[in-house]
Order: structure tokens, then sequence, then C-alpha cells
């Protein structure tokens, strides 16, 4: 029995596991990165990787997980940000505001944020990767409270094994639009013109007078 053994093994040892869902994990969050010129390996789709589903959904709570991280870190980030100076390092500017009570305030504002980096850090062990996922993915999803990732189903298998394949993407740029149907126009019935009062009954005519011609004879007395 698998007792307190979550998740699926993918015929790996623990370490080689860990190594997959760090790359796959990496891949996905490289590919929102801004190819650089004469780049071979420039992503076809951003925000988006195809593997197998069976990795595709195993990959997906890592990368939820360094979201939120990344997320979190965004409130200490502003903090820090009002606090630093726009001075040139190592200048006359820079080293009176090194020197300054300001830069305690904000060494304590970082703080969380550089601790927050380094855990992503541990956990992707990229950081490009990394940079990526503070700078331009946390602000992304700063509104949104989880649910960062989503995994559709292919329906042509792998060639080779027919493994079932899966796209693992980020929310939020191809997000599917639900539009509703517009309503049937059914056409009122037609209503009677005296709505609410009797209808009007149909004239009787009179009946048609008798002529003696079509009166019947009267039938002859009877003999005592």
């Amino acid at each position: 029995m698998r007792h307190r053994n979550r998740g699926r093994k993918l015929g790996r040892n623990p370490s080689h596991q860990r190594a997959l869902l760090r790359n796959l994990a990496s891949a996905l969050i490289l590919t929102e990165r801004e190819p650089a010129d004469g780049e071979d390996n420039k992503p076809k789709v951003k925000g988006r990787i195809i593997t197998t589903l069976q990795k595709a959904k195993e990959a997906r709570p890592l990368v939820e997980r360094c979201v939120t991280i990344a997320r979190r870190a965004l409130a200490h980030q502003r903090a820090a940000d009002e606090l630093n100076t726009t001075a040139t390092r190592h200048s006359d500017r820079w080293w009176a505001w090194r020197r300054s009570s300001q830069w305690r305030e904000w060494n304590r504002a970082v703080a969380p944020v550089v601790a927050a980096r380094r855990q992503a850090l541990r956990l992707l062990g990229n950081k490009q990767a990394v940079r990526i996922l503070f700078d331009e993915l946390a602000g992304r999803f700063a509104d949104r409270a989880g649910g960062y990732t989503r995994v559709l189903h292919l329906a042509k298998p792998r060639l080779g094994d027919a493994a079932p394949r899966a796209i693992l993407e980020f929310v939020g740029t191809r997000d599917r639009v639900r539009k509703k149907a517009p309503k049937p126009a059914i056409e009122p019935e037609t209503a009677p013109e005296f709505q609410g009062a009797e209808a009007p009954q149909a004239p009787q005519t009179a009946p048609a007078a008798v002529t003696p011609e079509a009166a019947p004879a009267e039938a002859p007395p009877e003999s005592q």
C-alpha cells in the first residue's frame, strides 16, 4: 500500500522525478521570455508547453506554487521600491542613502522578497525562470487567487508509444469567451379585439318565410 505517497512515480526514482518536474516548470515559465536575435530555441507559443498528460498533471502544482510565492512577495516589493533610491551605485548620493536610516528600512522591507526568490530558485533551479516569474508573471496574476494554469487534453497521441498528450499553459491569454445564445423571438399570440369583455356573438338570422307552395297540405277532415 502507498500510504502517504501522493503523486505519480512516472517510472523514475525520487530525485529523477524532482528533476523532471523542475525542468517542466522552468520550461513553461521560460516560454514567456523575449527571444534574442538569432536564437534557435525560440518558443513556438508563449506560455504553453506540450507534454504527456500525466507529466502535465504532476508539473501543474509546482508551477502554481511558484506563482503563489511570487504573487505574495508583490506587496513587499512595492514597499521596498518606495524606499529605494534612483542614484547611481557607488555615487556620492548613493553612499549618502546607504548610510542613512532609509537604507535600513529598505533592507527590512526587501528581505521577504529575497527570501521568496531564494525559495523559488530552490524549487525551479533556474535563475532566468525566477526572474521572469517575479518580474512578469507575479504582476499578471496579482488579482487572481489560484488557478494560474490549465491542462488541455490533445486528441492525437504521441508517436511511438501512443502516450496521451496534453497542453500545459497559463490562463489569461487564450481564454474561451462564452457567448450567451440570443433568446428566441417568440411572436405573441393574436389577442381578441375586445379583451376583458365578452366576445360579440354572431347575429342570428331570421327564419325564412314559408311560401304557400312550400307549405304542407292540410289533411282532410275525418268523416264521422
